[in-house]
């Protein structure tokens, strides 16, 4: 049996991958190739640079297939916390792989709109450079519906991390509070249409970021103290 310590190094490895895949399947790639007002543009950048294009989904896949697994590992650590909180954070958790993984269809589905076979002769360049963008719209439209529970699942994590005893306060603060970042981000970009525009977005999402490469670092490197471990009942 591994000891708590390597629970949670094992766990921070983990968090460590969901973050590196995570930065490139959803912000890299995305950056370096969309541009969401310009069809053309977005199809000729993922033509010129398709490897990376793929790149970005196998990253998105491996990245959504260790999140299944991270919650598991941070229950074994923290359900001696709050059993309760523990279930229910890796409820929240799991719930949106199955969506993320069904979402990335759209992405795939782009990888055929630029394939050149032969039934899709019948559409005109135009066309197809639409169905480009408008499938990486719907992707997008997805993702804002996962941004729900990418947020949800942090405040019961934050709240046994803030409870742990073992792991440092301040990162179950940021996580709480990257739980409200998440609510208000989808709440704006579904409210506003113009919400993107506005740039508060980073700023909004810093105490989730924060919260999540700092507690990841955490279990990694220094893993956690049981001796300062402090159990509450449920």
């Amino acid at each position: 049996m591994t000891s708590h310590k390597q629970t949670a190094r094992i766990a921070g490895l983990i968090y460590l991958v969901v973050v590196i895949t995570g930065i490139i399947s959803l912000m890299y790639i995305p950056n370096k190739l969309i541009v969401w007002n310009d069809a053309l543009i977005t199809y000729n950048n993922i033509i010129a640079n398709q490897a990376l294009f793929r790149f970005g989904l196998f990253s998105y896949i491996i990245c959504y297939t260790f999140f299944l697994i991270l919650p598991l590992f941070l229950y074994k650590l923290l359900k001696s916390v709050n059993n309760n909180y523990a279930l229910l954070m890796v409820a929240l958790a799991v719930v949106s792989v199955p969506m993320a993984l069904i979402n990335i269809q759209n992405q795939f589905n782009v990888l055929s709109l630029i394939s050149g076979a032969d039934y899709l002769k019948v559409f005109s360049n135009e066309q197809l450079q639409s169905q480009v963008l408008l499938n990486l719209n719907q992707y997008d439209n997805g993702h804002l519906i996962s941004l729900v529970f990418f947020g949800l699942w942090l405040f019961p994590f934050g709240y046994l991390v803030f409870k742990s005893g073992f792991l440092p306060k301040i990162f179950g603060v940021l996580l709480m509070l990257g739980c409200f970042s998440y609510l208000i981000n989808f709440a704006g970009n579904t409210l506003y249409s113009d919400y993107s525009t506005l740039g508060i977005s980073p700023y909004i999402q810093l105490p989730a970021s924060i919260g999540e490469i700092g507690i990841c670092l955490w279990l990694l490197i220094i893993g956690s103290n049981k001796k300062k471990q402090i159990i509450y009942h449920n």
